[in-house]
């Protein structure tokens, strides 16, 4: 069984709001022919866009292929936050990777958000880019960090966007019972993701890269030039870029030992009245919570509460995914009880030992990205420009998240899944306690 297959119809986006929201999304076409390229870009989300987007900018002749649709991985399903940083919080990042490399990390995740919103105003993306993130913390005894945290990047880092909030206000920004304070960060940003997706493809179509859908890579054989094997026809390239993530199964062996497939879920309730709404999130910004089986919520435009809870670790996602999410969700805002749930999906990420991304060169002239653990919307969009950037010879950047040491997950292939679910299980135990 395979995750490209395992919970979708090959070629349909999922039952998400977002898709149902865009309609219908033009077919790009298929691989016609066997074809020669600079390179080739396997995977059509954020990684894989924006590589291609910047290559093709450069003057490359660069092509996409992917197994489905363009942006119909996590990248058209998640939780639409752009946040600061990495996945890691700054003071842990130092202690992880010391002082000057942590500060090199800091300033690199500044650059995603930078190029994010970029890319939205330069290509006219009409994704809902809307500002602000609360990381709202699930226990009373987190807010002594989140207070440091706060002042830690105001006085070190000169990041001034962000500032604690108590209990009391974080309750008026948050209509819950659940949270005791925590931090509102008004530089961070929330968008419609596969909005954001379908604007980076125009993108690049119209810098001249090609992208080829429901063309499924099947193996691929290294050498000075590198080919492609689909399902339907070959690629030959001078360069390979990975932008696979979550779906990169058993096609590229040494990446797959680094980072693990997991799979997390989301709802829609139906449209909420305006006075409601507000009640739930004041300020229409977007929440995370710090659990580490994490609550991610917001509203969309059309003031339907978007949340985000639960992940599960195999390949099939829950039959009923909609009860399955209710539960986290109701115990956040039990107020909606009673609110349709109009759209429910789940979507594959993957996350890494360290919670950092994982850059490797598999070969000389073969480039991975991915491992982006829930931190991916800006972090996937820097990683292609990134790797783009070490084709064309300027390889500083992307040699910096290099040369972070990626652990492999223990187990190997037959045991690293119930190893993970092992682990995740005893930290979903934590976050009761």
């Amino acid at each position: 069984m395979n995750l490209l297959d395992a919970n979708d119809v090959r070629g349909q986006y999922p039952g998400s709001w977002y898709a149902a929201s865009v309609g219908a999304v033009p077919d790009i076409g298929s691989l016609w022919d066997n074809i020669r390229v600079d390179t080739c870009v396997i995977g059509a989300g954020y990684s894989g866009l924006s590589c291609a987007l910047h290559l093709a900018q450069s003057g490359k002749n660069v092509c996409v292929i992917d197994a489905h649709r363009v942006g119909w991985g996590a990248s058209g399903r998640n939780g639409g936050q752009l946040g600061s940083g990495q996945r890691l919080d700054q003071m842990e990042l130092e202690k992880l990777a010391g002082k000057d490399v942590a500060r090199t990390l800091w300033h690199l995740a500044q650059d995603s958000k930078i190029l994010v919103k970029s890319l939205i105003d330069t290509h006219r993306i009409d994704c809902g880019l809307k500002p602000g993130i609360i990381h709202a913390n699930h226990r009373a005894r987190f807010n002594k960090h989140s207070r440091m945290e706060a002042k830690h990047l105001n006085e070190e880092y000169g990041y001034s966007a962000i500032r604690y909030v108590d209990r009391q206000e974080c309750r008026e920004m948050v209509g819950s019972p659940a949270y005791f304070g925590g931090t509102i960060d008004t530089d961070a940003a929330h968008l419609h993701p596969l909005k954001y997706a379908l604007g980076l493809a125009t993108a690049a179509l119209g810098a001249g890269a090609k992208i080829f859908e429901q063309t499924r890579a099947l193996s691929v054989d290294y050498g000075n030039t590198i080919k492609i094997n689909t399902d339907r026809y070959s690629v030959t390239a001078d360069h390979l870029v990975f932008a696979c993530n979550g779906y990169l199964g058993d096609l590229e062996p040494f990446v797959a030992r680094k980072v693990m497939p997991i799979n997390n879920f989301i709802v829609a309730t139906k449209p909420l009245s305006e006075q409601f709404a507000t009640s739930l999130i004041r300020d229409d910004v977007a929440v995370a919570d710090s659990k580490f089986v994490i609550n991610y919520f917001r509203l969309s435009e059309d003031r339907r509460m978007l949340f985000g809870g639960g992940e599960s670790y195999g390949y099939r996602f829950p039959s009923d995914i909609k009860k399955f999410v209710s539960k986290p969700m109701l115990k956040i805002f039990p107020q909606l009880a009673d609110v349709q749930l109009d759209y429910g999906w789940g979507g594959t990420l993957a996350i890494t030992m360290s919670r950092l991304p994982h850059f490797s060169k598999v070969h000389a002239n073969v480039r991975s990205i991915s491992g982006y653990s829930g931190h991916g919307l800006g972090m996937a969009t820097l990683a292609g420009k990134l790797a783009a950037d070490s084709i064309s010879g300027d390889k500083e950047s992307f040699e910096i998240f290099q040369s972070i040491k990626s652990a492999n997950f223990p187990g190997g292939p037959s045991l690293r899944s119930p190893l993970l679910v092992l682990a995740m299980l005893y930290h979903a135990m934590l976050d009761r306690l």
